[in-house]
């Protein structure tokens, strides 16, 4: 019986994909604010278009019932999707108010987690503290954050997802013979 399996391989095209992801990381770093502006509107774009897809999904489906749940779905993004292109300032502000709640939700988690876990406290505290400073930093200095976090997170996230493909390499799905359904005696 076979099936399929994800595995990472090297190969020169995953190499020349990592080293394009890192050099794009570092352009997005050298220009946090720019990439953040793109991204906000991006993101409003995309809201944009699935509220617009909810609503012709709604219309379509109108005559089975239940499409007013849809269309509700669908006018709220649209909404929220126009709200972000409207106004890229405080659509930047609300997505770092809630990625600072989320680093110091997540710190808080760790350093509560290290009490029960003897044997990965130090990390656990190590991280924990990390991601507490971090959500603090940014939500006590909210609005000045709000303009480069979201490039940044972006470009560091470019060059790490880079660097994992230079090191590891590209995931492949490939298939695998197992012999999960054969007897054993």
């Amino acid at each position: 019986m076979s099936e399929l399996a994800l595995t990472r391989s090297r190969t020169v095209g995953s190499s020349v994909a990592g080293a394009l992801l890192v050099l794009i990381g570092l352009v997005i770093l050298g220009n946090a604010v720019v990439a953040t502006t793109i991204s906000v509107r991006f993101l409003g774009w995309m809201l944009l278009l699935a509220g617009i897809v909810g609503l012709v999904a709604a219309l379509v489906t109108s005559r089975e019932g239940g499409s007013w749940t849809t269309a509700v779905g669908g006018s709220l993004l649209l909404v929220v999707g126009l709200m972000c292109l409207r106004n890229v300032e405080a659509a930047a502000v609300t997505l770092t108010l809630v990625a600072g709640s989320l680093f110091l939700l997540t710190g808080l988690l760790r350093l509560v987690a290290a009490v029960g876990r003897p044997d990965h406290r130090w990390t656990l505290l190590f991280a924990g503290a990390i991601s507490t400073v971090l959500g603090l930093a940014v939500l006590l200095n909210l609005f000045t954050a709000s303009y480069a976090l979201l490039g940044v997170l972006l470009g560091i996230q470019a060059v790490a997802e880079g660097l994992t493909m230079i090191l590891l390499g590209g995931l492949t799905l490939s298939t695998v013979e197992s012999d999960h359904g054969a007897s054993r005696v």
